[in-house]
Parts: C-alpha cells; structure tokens; sequence
C-alpha cells in the first residue's frame, strides 16, 4: 500500500488517554517534536519550529502506552501518517490534524534510561506476574548444556 510511514522523536505533551472503543482498547497523547539547530553567530543550540502531532495506539500497544508513557517522557513513535483538513462549525477557517497510527512506541534512550517489562497475551501491562517465565538468555560458559537452545514444549 501507498502509505506514509514516519518516525517521529520528540515529548509526550498532553497525559494519554485511554478509550475503549468497540473496535478494541485505543490511548492517544499528543507528541511535541521539536527541531534543534547550531546558531553559528550566538554558538549555542537553539529551538527551531515544534510540530504537534496527535499519536493513536490501540490494542496492547494501548495498553502499554498507558502503564509506561507520562507527561514530558522522551520518546519515539513509528506509524502511519494521516493528515486531515476540515472545517470547523461556525468558523471559515480551514483546520488541520497530522496523527500518526502507531505501530510502536519508545523511550528515547539517548536521553534516559528505561526499565523494560514484558507483557503476555491476554495480559494487561499493569496485571500480575506473568503467566510464563522469563526466558534465560544469559548462559554460564561453563556449563555446555546451558549453551544449548532450549527444546520446544511438546516435542521428543
């Protein structure tokens, strides 16, 4: 398909809300991203124009936006762009909306740090200890048997 895919950098500006909707669970947050540029003649980095952008995340993605994302967090969204024109009611002026369709969102790590926590199907990011362990990827060198994959469940 012939869709506009962008990466986005920039902060969480408004709190995300979360909707349920009959399609399935939706947050949205509004993205500030803003460009930065090297002023030669004041050598200093300055504040260039700040595009709002309003982000939609559904399903997990979701519910996840709404247990790890607050105000003011550094982050990077990927998605779909859409931009749309209207007119509002009562008023001749033109209105313009750019939202992007996440597909994933993240802590910008160059700017902080994150603490990961997977989430399981059927589980929501706030719910309990998840259903299976965690996988071990880290192996002792000592051991040749930790050294081979574990496996598959079911299989002889």
């Amino acid at each position: 398909m012939n869709e506009t895919v962008i990466c986005a950098v920039g902060n969480v500006a408004t709190r995300p809300v979360f909707l349920e909707l009959a399609s399935g669970a939706s947050a949205r947050f509004r993205l500030a991203a803003t460009s930065r540029y090297w002023d030669r003649e004041k050598s200093t980095w300055t504040d260039g124009h700040t595009n709002f952008f309003t982000v939609w995340a559904n399903r997990q993605l979701a519910a996840n936006v709404m247990a790890s994302l607050d105000v003011g967090h550094p982050v990077v969204v990927q998605g779909r762009l859409k931009v749309r024109t209207d007119v509002r009611e009562g008023s001749s002026q033109n209105w313009t909306s750019a939202d992007i369709d996440a597909v994933a969102i993240g802590h910008d790590l160059a700017r902080g740090t994150s603490a990961f926590k997977r989430t399981y199907k059927g589980e929501t990011a706030t719910a309990g200890a998840p259903s299976q362990p965690e996988p071990t990827w880290e192996t002792s060198p000592a051991d040749p048997a930790a050294q081979r994959a574990p496996e598959p469940a079911g299989v002889t």
